[in-house]
């Protein structure tokens, strides 16, 4: 840990690596404290905001999202995160590359400009993980993943929707069909695709395997891991974990809850063991700050993605041995 620079690392660290004393209270607030910065060089990992919510169906304010997850994430930088026991950062270059930006005002030009500044993004080598936004912004995502690493792709999907509800309009903005859409295109390969959590019906899944919530209240989350790696296997695989996977008990603060949900501890065990899955982007979604309560939505989404960092962190010193 670098003590020589005192408050603001994000704008002062010379470095991509370490981690440096802050007030947990103060301060500019880029997620877990890593430099704010739009040079790609050298970087593993790129954190990035889509702050959008103009696909919701229901409670708006997943555009506030991202910066609630980054003010989240403050207490999460000041200590080695538990259990790990480790500061990923010693290890993993990750920087805080700010908002995608697109016109609210031009809803066609908003697929393309997210797929640009995930190409951009993704032509540097680095990983994504990015801060929703409402989880539209994971189909433009999975637009350019696919070109990066080749259709189709795997999805770990964590959610209380499947999001494949039928939409065969091709300008529309819907957070319910996006995931019908990528099956449709050949983004995702539906039978190496899981979803975790979902407890709301829907007629045709498509063909995706359904670790449905009561399947995962029965089961345990240990199983749960065990069935997820054995259905992505090592192929390239992106996660998206939309926050209303867990209960309205532990994630008020999103745009549709559903009773009945994970809880935030079941939730992280899975999580951390994704170390076996070849991960090739992330995001975590549907935070809306308005309905939160005492910021515990957004607590939650800055531990989920706190554990997918440790996890990119330890694949990378698999990969270098």
């Amino acid at each position: 840990m670098t003590q020589s620079i005192l408050g603001d690392s994000a704008i002062q660290r010379p470095t991509l690596y370490g981690s440096t004393l802050e007030n947990t209270y103060a301060g500019i607030l880029s997620f877990m404290r890593r430099n704010y910065s739009r040079d790609l060089n050298g970087a593993d990992v790129v954190i990035s905001g889509v702050p959008l919510d103009l696909a919701t169906t229901f409670r708006p304010g997943a555009r506030l999202g991202p910066a609630a997850i980054r003010a989240a994430s403050v207490q999460l930088a000041e200590l080695k995160p538990y259990p790990w026991g480790f500061d990923p950062f010693e290890d993993l270059a990750v920087i805080d590359y700010g908002d995608c930006w697109f016109d609210a005002h031009n809803p066609l030009s908003i697929v393309p400009s997210i797929v640009e500044h995930a190409r951009t993004i993704l032509a540097s080598g680095a990983t994504m993980l990015t801060l929703g936004g409402d989880h539209f912004i994971t189909y433009p995502l999975l637009k350019a993943h696919a070109e990066r690493f080749g259709a189709p792709l795997s999805l770990i999907h964590f959610d209380a929707h499947c999001d494949t509800w039928p939409d065969d309009n091709t300008a529309s903005l819907n957070h319910g069909t996006m995931f019908y859409k990528a099956i449709q295109e050949g983004l995702i390969d539906a039978k190496t695709s899981v979803q975790i959590g979902i407890r709301t019906w829907n007629d045709d899944f498509m063909g995706v395997q359904i670790l449905d919530a009561p399947w995962v209240h029965a089961h345990g989350p240990e199983a749960t891991l065990q069935r997820v790696l054995d259905i992505v296997g090592q192929r390239p695989t992106y996660l998206t974990f939309d926050i209303d996977c867990l209960d309205p008990a532990f994630a008020p603060g999103t745009g549709t809850p559903v009773a009945a949900g994970l809880s935030t501890a079941q939730a992280l065990h899975i999580v951390r063991g994704m170390g076996p899955v070849n991960l090739i982007g992330m995001d975590v979604v549907e935070v809306s700050p308005p309905y939160d309560q005492s910021e515990i939505t957004a607590l939650a989404a800055a531990h989920i993605a706190a554990d997918l960092l440790c996890v990119l962190r330890n694949q990378k010193l698999v990969k270098q041995r």
